[in-house]
């Protein structure tokens, strides 16, 4: 099993003619991923890798209402208007690999998607993927075979590159993975770990949860806090293993990490308080990345790893 996407996901694509879109489009549909339609506006009637191409969402779903998930690739300043159709039209999966969008963009539309109960990942998520069924964006490239095959291990990663790296290190342990999500490292995120930590509880495929985690926000702790108080009512079983990146950060303190959620305001958002949090919540956190592979390993065994 997986959670999000599988075999029956049926993806459109908003913003498929741009140069990142069709990019997108043809590794998707490389992979197998079921890309039924494509939005731009203006460009309505053309073909992308065979794709065909509306004006609107509205028109595309009522031409294909099977749809249940989108993927979001266009320029920042129209990144707000795609989000808003995707969620007026109720889309229940809406994946934005955009990057860059206004802070006010993004909160807007992180209330209204959970007004109406719709999972909005990113904004600047590298995609995600349940290997062998699905994957939606970036996420893999084009070599999806060195670092992913289907097995119990699920991921989240405020990283796009590094859910990759975290992938292989996990297969390297000779694990594979139900999902690997990206959920991007913006100040804002649309859905969280621990938004989708209860999603991975109930997957009876996924045996134990790896975190990938930054310096900066919070989500860590907020994530810890769930653990711990779900585990109190029953409601959380699954071993979670953990690596929170930015280590050097305290020796280089005006150093820019890169993403937009790696900024540090005050102590707790350093690394020590995230790990502390993690550990206290009964996480195993590891020193290095590496380490994530053997504890997947000790948890799971050898047995596990056989599947």
């Amino acid at each position: 099993m997986s959670i999000l996407i599988d075999e029956t996901t049926r993806l459109l694509v908003q913003g498929i003619t741009g140069k990142e879109g069709s990019r997108a489009a043809k590794e998707m549909l490389e992979y197998g991923t079921k890309v039924v339609c494509g939005v731009t506006p203006g460009k309505g009637g053309q073909q992308i890798e065979g794709v065909p191409v509306y004006n609107d969402v509205r028109d595309a779903l009522d031409h294909h209402p099977e749809v249940n998930a989108t993927t979001i690739v266009v320029p920042p300043k129209f990144a707000k208007d795609a989000m808003l159709e995707a969620i007026d039209n109720k889309i229940p999966l809406i994946v934005v690999l955009t990057e860059n969008i206004p802070i006010h963009d993004v909160m807007e539309c992180y209330a209204k998607a959970r007004e109406k109960n719709l999972a909005l990942i990113g904004p600047s998520s590298i995609g995600m993927i349940s290997p062998g069924k699905c994957k939606i964006g970036f996420i893999a490239g084009g070599k999806y075979h060195k670092s992913y095959k289907p097995g119990p291990v699920g991921i989240i990663s405020k990283s796009g590159g590094m859910s990759s790296e975290t992938a292989w290190v996990v297969k390297q342990a000779g694990f594979g993975q139900s999902t690997v999500i990206g959920m991007g490292g913006d100040v804002i995120a649309g859905t969280t770990f621990a938004d989708l930590l209860p999603l991975f509880e109930q997957d009876k495929k996924t045996k134990i949860i790896v975190l990938f985690g930054e310096i900066g926000g919070e989500y860590e702790q907020e994530a810890a806090a769930w653990i711990k108080l779900a585990r109190q009512h029953g409601e959380f079983t699954k071993p979670v293993a953990a690596f929170i990146s930015g280590k050097f950060a305290d020796s280089l303190p005006h150093v820019s990490i890169g993403h937009a959620g790696a900024i540090i305001e005050g102590d707790h958002a350093r690394r020590e308080a995230k790990v502390k949090a993690l550990r206290d919540a009964g996480v195993m956190v590891a020193d290095v990345h590496h380490e994530l592979g053997e504890m997947v390993k000790k948890i799971l065994g050898k047995e596990a790893s056989e599947n």
